[in-house]
């Protein structure tokens, strides 16, 4: 399912999915802003069918970050 979240961020931000991975941030790629954050919020709930607290959100800071969460849904990635 890593490969899966890592083609969603690549989609989203359109960016290479090679250069996607568990350190990708806001300060690795330029096209992450808060705009497309929500985008890929959206995107990943749509794609594992869950959705996610105001504080979850708030706390995806980076990939790692995202998996853990998606981990705590019961996805093993």
């Amino acid at each position: 399912m890593e490969k899966k979240l890592f083609k969603i961020i690549s989609k989203v931000f359109n960016v290479p999915l090679e250069q996607v991975n568990n350190e990708s941030s806001p300060d690795t790629i330029p096209e992450w802003d808060s705009l497309k954050h929500m985008n890929l919020i959206l995107a990943i709930e749509q794609e594992f069918g869950i959705q996610f607290t105001e504080v979850q959100i708030i706390e995806m800071l980076n990939v790692a970050l995202i998996i853990e969460l998606l981990k705590e849904h019961d996805f093993h990635l």
